[in-house]
């Protein structure tokens, strides 16, 4: 029976093209200089923070993000932190 299980949650998420972070394990947050940085969980790709920088940026009245930067940092939760810029 998992394996049944297994199968059928590989087959929804690649039926949905992409299996992503969902976006509220995202940390986002607009700095005082207009940037969107978002605290980005072990398993996300940068794909996966870069919407949800977008999504942060569209509240803003923006279409485009740009990144900035990118970098570790030392907290267990959240050890990627990215820098966009909204357009």
């Amino acid at each position: 029976m998992k394996t049944i299980n297994t199968i059928a949650l590989l087959g929804i998420c690649f039926g949905m093209f992409a299996c992503s972070t969902p976006q509220s394990e995202f940390g986002v947050y607009q700095q005082s200089d207009g940037t969107i940085g978002v605290h980005a969980p072990k398993a996300a790709k940068e794909a996966d923070a870069q919407e949800a920088a977008l999504k942060e940026c569209k509240k803003l009245g923006k279409r485009f993000v740009t990144i900035l930067e990118s970098r570790k940092t030392v907290n267990d939760r959240f050890p990627l932190t990215y820098i966009y810029l909204c357009r």
